[in-house]
């Protein structure tokens, strides 16, 4: 459905009204007619706070654009407490309150376990960020993920960390691997150890790390790499183990060549810069990103500043662009499916062919396991403490800077 220029002011009301049912929370109150009732559970308290609060911003931005393109939506916002047994308790009280779809919720673990519940009540779950193999792996008739998978963000973020050499000229030899021992981490450790080995990458891949999250600092694992000598640090992280490994690097003076994440969030996000100021730029993520020349991405911006004024679109652009996309999938079915009812309503979410959205890729459609395999990645470099598409050339808006700058002297 093409998206309008500019925003009518019925359609700005009929936004404004859903985005109040979206506030209604913790209760589901009763849908107006021909209303989609969506259950979004993210995880906007304990570890995972600061990414789950950057979706949910994207999820307050959304009914307004939905509005616009002729969907009516209620949602109803529930914070998983970065728990997987509270993120499926949650799931049980959204469905027994009358919910018709559930979104969410960041973190694979807290997915999977969600998507049980959803399977055995028949209740369609959109995901809209998980990246574990299994979410789509395990035969589930009632999981779409619009999001890649930890082998797809590692190949495709290991295919630009190759342009990514190429377009700076650098000339790595030895690179280190740290991850996160979460659900997450582990995943892309198996991939990386699947993938690197095929991939004919231009330097040695010496060792992989891995650590403790909830880890009160990471002198030990910096030590460890500073011992290795590595020209590439690639991560997998989230923002605050991210601040944690930069802040000890700093302390040891240890400067590789740059610091490249190929698929993980954390190095783009706003908790990132604001910790780490000047240090917090030249890292690199390479993954999924908004495409800035889509209508609707330009509408979900006009949006989340209404919405969010107090937050950045450009640091929360990736998951406030796949939570909102995960919404306008689930809108859509409803409208073409007619009902409410969870096994047709599920099936046209099946049939998605999504020409039009915000992320850079081809349309949104699900293969016989549900997984979107249409979604582009590019590669992300911090510049002036902002996310800036820096490949591939055709969405890029600054050129790539490495070997980084020394951590002395940044301003």
């Amino acid at each position: 459905m093409p998206l309008k220029t500019s925003v009518s002011r019925r359609a700005v009301l009929a936004g404004a009204a859903a985005g109040s049912a979206a506030l209604a929370a913790p209760s589901i109150v009763s849908a107006q007619a021909g209303t989609l009732r969506i259950g979004v559970l993210l995880p906007r308290s304990g570890l995972l706070a600061q990414a789950g609060q950057s979706c949910h911003r994207g999820a307050l931005a959304a009914p307004r654009v939905l509005a616009e393109l002729g969907y009516r939506v209620e949602l109803v916002h529930v914070d998983t407490e970065s728990n997987a047994d509270i993120a499926r308790t949650q799931a049980e009280r959204l469905i027994n309150d009358g919910a018709h779809v559930l979104t969410g919720a960041f973190d694979s673990g807290h997915t999977l376990a969600i998507a049980q519940v959803c399977e055995q009540r028949q209740v369609p779950f959109v995901v809209n960020i998980a990246a574990a193999p299994p979410i789509t792996e395990q035969g589930l008739k009632f999981l779409v993920r619009n999001f890649q998978t930890g082998p797809q963000l590692v190949t495709n973020g290991l295919r630009l960390i190759n342009n990514l050499i190429t377009a700076t000229k650098i000339a790595p030899k030895r690179a280190v691997f740290l991850h996160a021992n979460d659900t997450f981490g582990q995943a892309q450790r198996n991939a990386m150890d699947a993938i690197f080995p095929r991939t004919n990458m231009p330097f040695e891949l010496v060792e992989s790390i891995a650590y403790d999250p909830r880890a009160q600092d990471l002198s030990v694992e910096v030590t460890r790499l500073r011992s290795l000598r590595p020209d590439l640090v690639l991560v997998v992280t989230r923002a605050s183990d991210a601040i944690k490994l930069v802040r000890d690097m700093v302390r040891q003076r240890f400067e590789p060549m740059g610091i490249v994440s190929p698929g993980s969030p954390g190095m783009y996000d706003e908790e990132f810069y604001q910790a780490l100021g000047p240090l917090a730029d030249f890292h690199v993520s390479n993954l999924p990103w908004v495409n800035p020349k889509s209508a609707m991405t330009q509408a979900l911006e006009r949006s989340f500043a209404a919405t969010n004024p107090g937050n950045r679109f450009a640091a929360d652009g990736f998951n406030a662009g796949f939570t909102f996309e995960a919404l306008l999938i689930a809108a859509d079915a409803f409208k073409r499916a007619g009902t409410t009812s969870g096994v047709p309503l599920m099936e046209a979410i099946r049939a998605t062919n999504l020409a039009e959205h915000v992320m850079i890729g081809g349309p949104i459609r699900f293969d016989e396991k549900g997984q979107n395999p249409n979604i582009g990645s590019a590669c992300v470099q911090n510049r002036g403490r902002t996310p800036v598409v820096v490949l591939p050339e055709d969405n890029a808006t600054m050129a790539p800077v490495l070997p980084m700058p020394g951590w002395q002297g940044r301003t």
